[in-house]
């Protein structure tokens, strides 16, 4: 190691060559960003690559999807949070199954969202379906104690006639679902949850 000889200053790249190299990366790295980053990830395609390669869809979804929430936030309204508070000070306040169905009328354009009270760990199943046309949807919940940009997703996308499946909370608080009406359509989403929480509301 102590006797490797150091190389010739003949060998060592010219500035020439440096400011070639570099140009040559910046270059590459601003091609990434304009074919690749900014349309998955913002939605912006100034040279149309990304929508030929499907990215620009993907940030165009990541970016509604983001607007949305962030409305969903300013405009909520807070649930009583007396049953959930009870339930969780009093670990003898029994929580009982319960089963419900929503049914909202959305014109285009126009949002909703509805939200359960439930604790950590509680199984409720779902089942929404559109009539009329499809909505872009994103499923959240919001803790009792909710900190400045907080955000847990059990799940979101775009155009959609319906889901069904299950979620497990995964905090004391509210859960629910909030959709969009991007068609120019009026619609109807009717929504049927069970499971052991609290109570359901409209809150947007």
């Amino acid at each position: 190691m102590f006797n490797s000889q150091l190389p010739d200053i003949s060998e060592l790249p010219t500035s020439r060559q440096l400011i070639r190299s570099t140009l040559i990366a910046l270059v590459g790295a601003g091609a990434l960003l304009v074919t690749v980053v900014l349309p998955s990830e913002y939605g912006i395609d100034p040279t149309g690559a990304g929508r030929i390669l499907g990215l620009t869809e993907m940030g165009e979804i990541k970016m509604q999807l983001a607007d949305e929430a962030a409305a969903d936030v300013a405009s909520q309204p807070q649930l009583n949070d007396t049953p959930l508070a009870e339930a969780t000070s009093n670990p003898t306040v029994a929580v009982a199954d319960r089963t419900d169905r929503k049914e909202i009328t959305l014109e285009p354009g126009d949002a909703a969202e509805i939200k359960l009270r439930a604790n950590k760990g509680v199984s409720i199943t779902y089942n929404w379906s559109v009539s009329g046309g499809a909505v872009n949807y994103d499923t959240h919940g919001d803790p009792v104690i909710k900190r400045r940009g907080f955000y847990h997703g059990y799940g979101k996308g775009k155009a959609s006639v319906g889901q069904k499946g299950s979620i497990v909370t995964a905090f004391d608080g509210t859960h629910g679902w909030f959709w969009r009406n991007r068609s120019k359509q009026r619609v109807i989403i009717t929504l049927q949850t069970s499971g052991r929480y609290t109570d359901i509301q409209r809150v947007v």
